[in-house]
């Protein structure tokens, strides 16, 4: 590791598995001490033992509902009296449902809205004074894909949406965050294997092959590393003149008609 985040304060949202906790450990890899959280308790405690276990600073407190603002602000709050301060917030948890448009329902839609797009205004919310307080800092969001193309393997509705919403929130947080020193960037990845989808791509059905994967110009599904490795750069130092960056992750999949 490089220690481009060396003495940085990231607070990292889903850390329990995937990307999460990739993040985490590169993150404090990198030298950052990490603030994670997880509605998942049990796996939020696992990826902290394995982050500390390897060298890394870290705090992780599991059973955080995200898509609740009180709980949202009480996680930020925590985070920041941990080590008095935000450097980096990497709004990296979701919770979607899938469903044709007309199968889907509402309380579907609703949970897919909540656990997507409400929990990064919420958590956004809670840390903005601390970040104006401190001079600034990044904001990292995670949209997708989704929300800038159609899917065509699966139905995406409410997914597209929600990541629409979050995509342009991270538009208009630069323009508030500017004067405050805050810097907002936003990372979509394209099909990446995770536990999630790992069963999915092991066996992939035909028409997920002919449309998604045979289509990567690179030739692969992303692993989550790849996406970390932008996070990295975004909350570094290095890219403390980037603000409103919409970065795709994607093996070059989307700039294909």
């Amino acid at each position: 590791m490089t220690g481009r985040l060396e003495g940085k304060i990231a607070l990292i949202t889903g850390v329990a598995g995937g990307m999460g906790a990739v993040a985490a450990a590169r993150f404090a890899a990198e030298g950052a001490r990490v603030v994670g959280c997880d509605l998942d308790a049990a796996g939020a405690a696992a990826t902290e033992e394995l982050v500390r276990a390897a060298g890394g600073e870290i705090t992780v407190m599991g059973g955080v509902d995200l898509g609740d603002p009180d709980g949202a602000r009480t996680w930020v709050d925590a985070a920041v009296a941990t080590y008095d301060g935000i450097d980096a917030l990497y709004n990296n948890a979701s919770t979607q449902r899938f469903a044709a448009l007309d199968e889907l329902t509402v309380a579907d839609w609703d949970f897919t809205m909540r656990n997507e797009l409400d929990l990064v205004y919420y958590t956004v919310r809670a840390a903005w004074p601390h970040l104006r307080r401190t001079g600034g800092g990044a904001i990292l969001n995670v949209g997708s894909i989704a929300a800038i193309r159609g899917v065509e393997y699966m139905p995406q509705n409410a997914h597209s949406t929600a990541k629409g919403g979050v995509i342009a929130l991270t538009l208009q947080l630069v323009v508030e965050g500017g004067p405050h020193g805050i810097r907002a960037n936003v990372i979509s990845p394209g099909l990446v294997e995770t536990p999630n989808t790992a069963p999915m791509l092991a066996d992939p059905p035909e028409r997920l092959r002919k449309v998604v994967l045979d289509r990567i110009p690179l030739g692969r599904p992303g692993q989550p590393e790849d996406v970390v490795g932008a996070a990295v750069f975004l909350c570094s130092d290095e890219a403390s003149w980037i603000s409103g960056a919409h970065l795709v992750v994607d093996g070059g999949g989307s700039v294909l008609g």
